[in-house]
């Protein structure tokens, strides 16, 4: 038996770098003042019809018929639940809301490379305030999370749009505003596609696919300035890059758009959002009616990305090292001396430490081989000398000799060893 397409199984291993992606995730949303909320992940199927995401997110519902004869689906995204759970309390909090939330998603898509039909997603969103203040923030937020994973602006780049601008661009044209969801999404899929296709989905709306590659090759977009002056002010600017090819598949989306690309590698966009300014107005039958911002990113996608920058792999390396399940090795040299061993381990537990210690007989060299195995810092060798105890550093076998009472003082002067 295997896992259903899409899908996959967490080893030891594989989950370990996914809660090492979830504490940087975590850090840097806290950062920026951001808080933690979750809702449920499978939610009513009218809530996705209701806020407008567009076909393609409808056609890739994880629906079913519950047996209250509910039409329900498993989330795509959290942005809906988001606004849902937002325009029922939104008057209990001070404006703007900081919230943030990691959470399992579920799409029926085409399975590829960083992309797959389960997956944990990191949202973030600012709400309550439509500045261009907030969109830089949000910006600001996505480069400093993919900084935090040791990627840096040779690595990746934030691409900036303005749904706005394509607005005008339609109206100059002669298009409706009704039609725009339908167009922005040949212009969303062109860069994907042939150039064949792309013109031949343009005929119904009249625009040459000269007008509109040329539009897109714009060297500016004079609605971007004060997003770009904030970013400036920040230091950021080289991670961002203006460009109109940018306008996110979603349909709710009402301004600034963006996606962080990979400079290098064949991936697909690694992160990307938005400004949805009606999208709680809706949902809420205009009882909350609030500007909104945020963006997501993937753990597949994510994780491809750090193997293939190596100063990035290093780091999550690292980090999983400092991080290993085991601490100190309790080595039983002499059977006879298990008791102490087991009480010392229990002492050691409770002032935080990560301890094993073989469960039966076993040889001492067995022992080292296990405790390294486990990622062990420390073993600390309980003989016949006991209340005496031998402490060695496995990285390079340096052993000292301590009196147990004296080896939590010891433990507390390198407490850079300890867990946080």
């Amino acid at each position: 038996m295997k896992p259903l397409p899409g899908f996959r199984d967490l080893f030891p291993e594989d989950f370990a770098r996914r809660s090492y992606l979830v504490g940087c995730w975590r850090e840097t949303a806290r950062r920026y003042g951001f808080v933690e909320f979750d809702g449920p992940t499978l939610e009513s199927a009218e809530l996705y019809r209701k806020k407008n995401s567009g076909g393609e997110i409808l056609g890739q519902l994880y629906g079913f018929t519950d047996k209250g004869e509910r039409e329900v689906a498993l989330r795509p995204e959290v942005t809906p639940t988001l606004a849902r759970m937002v325009a029922a309390r939104h008057r209990d909090y001070p404006k703007p809301l900081r919230w943030f939330n990691v959470g399992t998603c579920f799409r029926y898509e085409r399975q590829q490379r960083g992309r797959l039909r389960e997956f944990l997603q990191f949202n973030c969103d600012l709400l309550g305030d439509s500045s261009p203040a907030a969109d830089a923030e949000m910006v600001a937020l996505l480069i400093d999370l993919l900084r935090s994973f040791g990627l840096t602006n040779q690595d990746f780049v934030i691409r900036l749009s303005n749904r706005e601008a394509w607005y005008d661009f339609l109206d100059e044209h002669g298009v409706e505003k009704g039609r725009a969801g339908e167009f922005l999404n040949i212009v969303d899929k062109m860069e994907r596609e042939p150039a064949e296709k792309t013109e031949e989905k343009l005929v119904p709306f009249g625009i040459p696919l000269a007008a509109l590659q040329s539009f897109v090759q714009r060297a500016e977009i004079p609605s971007l300035a004060p997003l770009l002056s904030d970013l400036e002010a920040r230091g950021l600017r080289d991670f961002v890059r203006p460009d109109l090819g940018v306008v996110r598949g979603l349909a709710y989306y009402t301004g600034v758009v963006f996606e962080a690309f990979a400079l290098q590698g064949n991936l697909r966009a690694i992160a990307g959002g938005g400004r949805y300014d009606r999208l709680l107005a809706d949902l809420s039958d205009g009882s909350a009616d609030l500007p909104a911002i945020g963006f997501g990113v993937g753990d597949a996608v994510l994780l491809e990305l750090i193997n293939e920058v190596a100063a990035a792999k290093t780091q999550e390396e690292s980090a999983l090292k400092a991080d290993a399940p085991v601490q100190i090795y309790i080595v039983i040299a002499a059977e006879e001396k298990r008791p102490a061993a087991l009480a010392l381990s229990q002492k050691l537990r409770s002032e935080g430490w990560r301890v094993a210690f073989p469960l039966g007989s076993e040889r001492v060299g067995k022992q080292f081989g296990t405790a390294e195995s486990a990622g062990a810092t420390l073993a600390v060798v309980i003989g016949a000398e006991w209340p005496v105890v031998k402490v060695k550093r496995l990285a390079d076998r340096h052993e000292e000799e301590l009196a147990e009472r004296d080896l939590l003082a010891w433990l507390q002067e390198n407490r850079n060893l300890k867990a946080d």
